[in-house]
């Protein structure tokens, strides 16, 4: 007898169909070989990512890289997603967020996260001086 469970992960996603510009878009989860480009598109927004982006404020802060993670992740052409109404490109970004919020929330979030907790006590010990330490010496100008 075989699990339930694991007979159902065996099917092929089913596309989530979001109609954006006139267009009905088919999406699925990102796919083993778009990976490294997407990795590519994410990592300059993945600390601001959350359960909830707001993708007007990502949108301001890291524009090129939503660009480009729309591209990729909806497989169309870079000109389509620019020509988009605001409006609609956040309609496409929460769409393609929620097919994959497996892979941002429980993947790439927490990595980042990882990253910066090994790396924040190399970079406060470079930035800030130790408890007890007297402050750095200044030559006087003459």
């Amino acid at each position: 007898m075989t699990d339930s469970n694991t007979d159902f992960q065996t099917f092929p996603p089913v596309p989530q169909v979001v109609t954006v510009a006139g267009t009905a878009l088919e999406l699925t989860p990102i796919r083993l070989g778009e990976l490294p480009r997407i990795l590519a598109a994410v990592r300059p927004i993945a600390a601001d990512l959350s359960a909830e982006p707001d993708w007007l404020a990502l949108l301001a802060r890291h524009g090129e890289a939503v660009l480009e993670l729309l591209t990729l992740a909806t497989r169309r052409d870079r000109a389509w997603i620019e020509g988009l109404a605001l409006d609609e490109a956040v309609t496409l970004a929460c769409a393609v967020f929620e097919v994959n919020a497996d892979f941002f929330v429980r993947q790439v979030a927490p990595s980042i996260a990882r990253s910066g907790e090994r790396l924040a006590p190399i970079l406060s010990a470079g930035t800030m001086p130790s408890p007890g330490s007297s402050p750095a010496a200044t030559a006087t100008p003459r």
